[in-house]
C-alpha cells in the first residue's frame, strides 16, 4: 500500500460545528440578498428631447367601476361586452362598452360607452355614448379596429315587431375627429 504525500487533514471530515457554519453562512447570503435588490427592470428608454412621455395609465379603464347612465329600476345594469384600443391617439387604451338592465325577460336595448382613465386619478370615466338605449338597437358585435369602433346593430322595423326578435341589422363606425366620435357606415355594409 502506498502513503499518500500529504499527512491526513483533520478538517476533511465534517463534525455538527462545520454543518452550523456552513447553514449560518448560507442564510447570511440569503438575508443579504433580500435586503440588496437591484433596481426594477423596465422597457422604457432614456428620454431625449425628441421622446413623447407615455401616459401612466397603460391598463384599459375596467367597466366594472363606472355609473352607466341606464334607469333600470330593480336590476342592476351590467357589460356584456366590451373591447379596447388607443381611440384618440394618446397612447393610452380606452374601453368600449356594451349595456344593458339584466332583465329576466326579452332583449333588452344596449347602451354603447367610451370609457377612459381620468388624468388625475387614473380612475375609470364615462367620456362618451355611441348607441344611447333609447334607440331600441341591440349590439350584435363590436371591436375596436385601426383607431376605430365597428359594430354590428340589431334593430326594428316597427314597433309591431316583437321586441324579441329584432328584424334590421346595420353596421356602425365611429372615430375621433376634431374632439368628438363621428359616425358612419363602413364601405360594404347593408340592412337587413
Amino acid at each position: 500500500m502506498q502513503q499518500p504525500a500529504v499527512p491526513e487533514l483533520a478538517h476533511t471530515h465534517t463534525r455538527p460545528i462545520h454543518w452550523l457554519a456552513t447553514a449560518t453562512a448560507v442564510a447570511g447570503v440569503v438575508a443579504l440578498s433580500s435586503v440588496l435588490q437591484p433596481n426594477a427592470a423596465t422597457a422604457a428608454q432614456t428620454a431625449g428631447p425628441e421622446t413623447k412621455h407615455a401616459p401612466a395609465s397603460v391598463t384599459p379603464p375596467d367597466p366594472a367601476h363606472v355609473d352607466f347612465p341606464l334607469e333600470c329600476g330593480p336590476v342592476k345594469a351590467i357589460v356584456v361586452k366590451k373591447a379596447t384600443g388607443d381611440l384618440d391617439a394618446d397612447g393610452s387604451p380606452e374601453t368600449v362598452a356594451v349595456v344593458h338592465c339584466d332583465s329576466p325577460m326579452g332583449t333588452p336595448p344596449d347602451g354603447v360607452y367610451v370609457l377612459t382613465h381620468a388624468r388625475a386619478t387614473a380612475t375609470p370615466r364615462l367620456v362618451a355614448t355611441l348607441v344611447d338605449p333609447k334607440d331600441n338597437l341591440t349590439v350584435s358585435d363590436i371591436a375596436v379596429r385601426d383607431g376605430a369602433v365597428d359594430a354590428e346593430l340589431l334593430g326594428y322595423s316597427s314597433d309591431d315587431v316583437p321586441r324579441c326578435c329584432p328584424d334590421t341589422k346595420n353596421s356602425a363606425k365611429w372615430q375621433w375627429k376634431n374632439g368628438s366620435f363621428v359616425r358612419s357606415t363602413p364601405a360594404g355594409a347593408h340592412s337587413v
